[in-house]
């Protein structure tokens, strides 16, 4: 071969190469803006998880509030044990504040049943956008989700349950007690994790 012909090969070649360059340098930035996509999904996720948590754990909290100081004022304190005498007063300041510590804003919120048991579901916005990248828009989007938290009662109730007598309960992790309500004591109630579960819905 002429040295005029590897110059024209050499002339040719360098006008593709240098297309493709250009191609994988932008499949290389598309694959960033995902990624940066999928991150902002992640996070807002998790911020939505931990939004409807935390408005679960304020209504536990109410739930054994209520419980403790029913007991042996009021015969239906059993009731309590079901898991739904409460009013979720404070649930949604503990979304607002467990979103905002995730950098998120909890956009819609409200209360929900799944499979029979109450519990709170969140929507939330991140306050961080997804950021600059190639595709035009994502340094204003901002990602969003939403997550569902319930409260499940884990000790039965028995059948013959008399709430003026001694009554013992087993739970679900094995642990029994008896609460008499003849001879209860603010503080004797077991720890709120054994009478109430919480946990996202599946």
């Amino acid at each position: 071969m002429t040295a005029d012909g590897l110059r024209s090969d050499r002339g040719q070649t360098l006008p593709i190469y240098i297309w493709l360059t250009g191609v994988l340098l932008f499949v290389a930035f598309a694959f960033f803006a995902f990624a940066q996509a999928a991150s902002a999904r992640n996070g807002a996720q998790s911020a939505a998880d931990a939004a409807a948590l935390a408005a679960a754990q304020e209504a536990r909290d109410e739930l054994m509030d209520g419980l403790e100081l029913s007991i042996g004022t009021s015969d239906s304190w059993l009731e309590w044990l079901t898991g739904d005498e409460f009013t979720g007063a404070g649930a949604r300041g503990a979304a607002d504040a467990l979103a905002a510590d995730n950098d998120s804003t909890v956009i819609d919120f409200g209360g929900a049943e799944v499979n029979g048991f109450p519990g709170f579901w969140a929507k939330i916005e991140t306050t961080y956008t997804v950021g600059d990248s190639i595709i035009p828009g994502t340094e204003s989007m901002h990602a969003t989700a939403e997550a569902t938290a319930i409260i499940k009662p884990r000790c039965d109730i028995p059948p013959s349950a008399d709430p003026t007598k001694p009554v013992k309960f087993k739970c679900t992790d094995g642990e029994s007690f008896e609460i008499d309500p003849d001879d209860f004591k603010l503080g004797d109630l077991p720890e709120a994790s054994v009478l109430f579960s919480v946990h996202l819905a599946d």
